[in-house]
């Protein structure tokens, strides 16, 4: 999966399968240590088949504008990743 770094934190594309079905993601890890937060991506779509799933969340992690203070990654207006 791909990673892209941020001030504080860095974010990576992922996947996690529920039932048949993918769900993109992007988690979000801070640089200091701690545990990652998890973001669902797309949430109005299940993906049948992993690869597809992944590029979407790789689409969406390129689609950050930047993160807020506590990690949630930051989209353009009318985007949802």
């Amino acid at each position: 999966m791909a990673e892209r770094q941020f001030p504080g934190f860095t974010l990576r594309s992922g996947v996690t399968k529920e039932g048949s079905r993918f769900t993109a993601l992007l988690s979000s890890h801070p640089a200091k240590g701690g545990f990652p937060n998890y973001f669902a991506v797309y949430e109005n779509r299940s993906f049948r088949e992993e690869a597809v799933a992944a590029e979407a969340a790789e689409k969406a992690l390129g689609l950050v504008l930047g993160v807020e203070d506590d990690g949630t990654p930051v989209f353009a207006e009318g985007e949802t990743g």
